[in-house]
């Protein structure tokens, strides 16, 4: 990510920089587009510009083409009319929902040949260079076209980083999660939504002027999503992305991009500030057909009234003209489809739910879990978190009996009864059962009567019930596995990643439902917004040993940013007392690691990032607010204004004037935090790291 940085910033080259000037004024037009499926418009007449640096997150309930329009931006749908224009040379990165497997290279070899087009470039300049070399006739045309195109090639050279391109290959899978043996390993060793992060270390390597994302964040840990988020906030192009995740949108896009009633609406504000913005708009617009339906209805009554008479025959005519001609306002639909359910109450278990003692796992000579050792109590709702493969998912198997253990003991509780939801459950669906059929076959008893009503509260009515699942979209079929968990009562949940392919609005409901659960809850999840205020105990898990923190997520994120901190001044202030007193440091292993001081160093970055972007909100927030405020006393200072001027706009104005207060306040103990973090920054830049041993 810093090296992407530096390469922008340190480029020697003026003709980098003229050439970077002329990417940043280039942009994608989306003009009058329309698009139909079975003769029924999904995006009617839409236009749109994508400007270099843009965070576009796209919105709209499910079914309203998001992950269309990405396609044919990429080129691979086309629309019914309109045109696409971009630029001569305009790259544009995707990454779809699912891939085509990979094989034939190692995982180094697979994402090295994101750099393609750094060998043809050299080879270009090579090339160049030979010519130029061998020729004389330095005034004519070609010689200057030929200087020309050496210098275009070695610009862009410069912008992909071609310098650093080995370096940048081990920084990107690292963050994505690898491990340094893991890049020699062929890549059809690795499950698919590891391929998955193998092709976005590609896309983000390559650099193109615009990356579309669908869904990025589904096969990532907490620890990879943070750090892809600090690699796009430094992106040097465009962004634009599909996701539920909105921790993830609300940190990484400034402008949402919402389609709804086949237009889209065109929000410069996060995901957050965009449902605040939409209500608000929303409302307006209800207020606004309130009007024009009172309006109409007027008109109406005359046009009634005066038709028959002869006299007024003209001027009913000349109203119904008037009421031919109003553009009828629509209100923005709501998607108020959503599944309605609560789990069954929990049958009671043994206050001790799960317990292990000394608990092994491995495979072969891989060591997953090391004598690890723990207790679940009746009602905690825990969640496992932690970097992929390092056993999360292999527990939960190991706690519903579906993995044997290694060694060590792993017991469950007196009456304990599980329901499980795997990572891969929708894969355990027949594809050539209806809908009603996997939830049929498996009910039993009474419950076999309700399997309409079921289904029907996860939204599967009507003719949805006969459809095959092998024709059902990611979200339906989590859906339908989710339905299957009310079958049978349990006072033990074990979710892993229950929240993918699922909307933000059935992820809102899961999550309330898991709230209002009475029994005992283990999720695997990357989702903070899904747990923020679910769970009550976090578990992470990281190199065979599972550390405990109370807390939901972002306690565990902070305790966690607060210890590496803690450490890490603990062993700046001790190397302080030693330079002082002229003491030379014992040569022994120190208190923090080689490895934890460089990561230290990383998070100190961050929060520093982090603080930045907190008081620029802030300082944007006060600028609008200010503005707001001017617009609203100018309005004041006109007298008939004044007098017709209705007690809400008062409240509007005195409540801008509270909001201002609060934010300047806020954006104070931000700037002396971020102050703060700067200076623990510089010291840290400053210092020298531990000797590794």
């Amino acid at each position: 990510m810093q090296g992407i940085v530096l390469n922008l910033r340190e480029a020697p080259d003026p003709q980098y920089f003229r050439s970077r000037l002329a990417r940043a004024l280039q942009m994608l037009n989306l003009q009058n587009i329309t698009v139909q499926f079975s003769g029924t418009p999904l995006y009617e007449d839409v236009s749109l510009t994508i400007r270099d640096r843009d965070r576009v997150a796209l919105a709209g309930k499910n079914g309203a083409g998001k992950s269309t329009l990405l396609r044919i931006i990429v080129g691979e749908e086309r629309p019914d009319s309109g045109q696409i224009i971009s630029p001569q040379g305009y790259s544009i990165g995707y990454l779809p929902q699912d891939i085509s497997a990979m094989k034939g290279k190692t995982v180094y070899e697979e994402t090295a040949s994101a750099f393609d087009e750094i060998r043809g470039l050299e080879r270009e300049v090579e090339r160049i260079t030979k010519e130029l070399g061998e020729r004389e006739d330095y005034e004519s045309k070609a010689y200057a076209n030929l200087v020309d195109g050496l210098s275009s090639a070695q610009s862009r050279l410069d912008y992909l980083g071609a310098a650093n391109a080995e370096k940048e290959v081990e920084m990107v899978l690292g963050g994505l999660g690898f491990q340094r043996e893991d890049f020699e390993r062929p890549i059809e060793e690795f499950s698919g939504g590891w391929q998955m992060r193998v092709e976005l270390a590609k896309i983000l390597l390559k650099r193109p002027d615009l990356i579309l994302l669908d869904e990025p964040t589904n096969h990532l840990d907490i620890d990879s999503i943070q750090w892809l988020e600090s690699f796009l906030l430094d992106y040097p192009g465009a962004l634009m992305l599909v996701s539920h995740d909105r921790a993830f949108l609300d940190t990484v896009t400034t402008r949402t991009v919402e389609i709804s009633m086949r237009k889209f609406h065109d929000y410069k504000a996060s995901w957050s500030k965009y449902l605040e913005m939409r209500a608000e708009r929303r409302e307006q617009q209800m207020n606004a057909k309130k009007n024009q339906d009172k309006h109409i209805q007027h008109t109406e009554e005359l046009i009634n009234k005066f038709r028959a008479k002869k006299n007024k025959a003209k001027f009913a005519q000349s109203l119904i003209k008037k009421l031919d001609k109003v553009e009828r306002i629509e209100v923005d639909q709501e998607d108020l489809a959503k599944i309605r359910f609560r789990f069954p109450p929990a049958p009671r278990s043994g206050k001790v739910v799960v317990t292990a003692r000394d608990l092994d796992k491995s495979y072969g000579d891989l060591s997953v879990l090391r004598k690890v050792n723990f207790e679940i109590m009746r009602g905690e709702k825990v969640a496992f978190v932690g970097r992929n493969g390092e056993g999360k998912s292999t527990l939960s198997k190991m706690i519903v009996g579906s993995q044997p253990t290694t060694g060590g003991e792993l017991e469950l509780g007196y009456n304990v009864s599980i329901s499980y939801y795997a990572q891969d459950q929708t894969d355990s669906l027949d594809g050539n059962d209806t809908v009603f059929d996997t939830i049929d076959n498996a009910a039993a008893g009474e419950m076999r009567s309700n399997v309409r009503s079921l289904l029907g509260a996860f939204l599967f009515s009507g003719e949805d019930v006969d459809k095959k699942v092998k024709v059902l979209s990611g979200g339906e079929k989590s859906r339908l596995a989710m339905a299957k968990l009310l079958l049978e009562p349990a006072n033990l949940l074990v979710l892993d990643e229950p929240t993918n392919h699922l909307d933000m609005v059935s992820k809102g409901v899961l999550k309330k439902a898991l709230q209002q659960f009475d029994g005992t809850i283990i999720v695997v999840s990357h989702d903070r917004d899904f747990l923020k205020g679910l769970t009550n105990n976090i578990y992470e898990f990281g190199g065979g040993n599972i550390k405990e923190y109370k807390g939901d997520i972002y306690d565990y994120l902070e305790e966690k940013q607060m210890q590496t901190m803690r450490e890490l001044e603990t062993t700046l202030a001790g190397g302080a007392r030693n330079r002082k007193e002229n003491i030379k440091p014992k040569e022994s292993k120190p208190g923090l690691s080689h490895k934890d001081w460089f990561e230290a160093k990383k998070e100190a970055e961050k929060d520093e990032k982090r603080l930045k972007r907190s008081v620029d909100r802030s300082e944007r927030e006060i600028e609008e607010l200010e503005t707001a405020i001017a617009e609203m006393e100018v309005k004041l200072q006109d007298s008939e204004f004044y007098k017709q001027a209705d007690q809400s706009f008062f409240d509007g104005y005195n409540g801008k004037k509270e909001k201002l207060q609060e934010v300047m306040a806020k954006w104070e103990e931000e700037a002396a935090l971020l102050d703060k973090a700067t200076a623990r920054k510089q010291e840290l830049h400053n210092s020298k790291p531990p000797k590794a041993y």
